[in-house]
C-alpha cells in the first residue's frame, strides 16, 4: 500500500514526532507506516485523514498486489 503522509506532512509543515503526537503513536510507527513496512489500523488511519483534513483515500492507495 502507497501513502502520502510525507507529502501531507510537509503541506502542513509538522514533523513526524508531531504526527506522532497528535494521534498518539511513537515517532518510529509514524516512519514504518511511511516507509510502507507497516499498515496502520482503521482508526489510526482514521485520525491521519482527521489530522491532515482530507479523506484517508487521499493519504493511503492500493498497489495491484494489494
Amino acid at each position: 500500500m502507497k501513502n502520502k503522509m510525507r507529502v501531507l506532512r510537509a503541506i502542513k509543515n509538522i514533523t513526524q514526532a508531531e504526527l506522532s503526537d497528535l494521534i498518539q503513536v511513537s515517532r518510529q510507527t509514524i516512519n514504518t507506516i511511511e516507509s510502507g513496512k507497516y499498515v496502520p489500523s482503521t482508526v489510526l488511519a482514521l485520525k491521519m485523514a482527521k489530522v491532515f483534513n482530507v479523506p484517508v483515500e487521499e493519504i493511503f492507495e492500493l498497489e495491484p498486489e494489494d
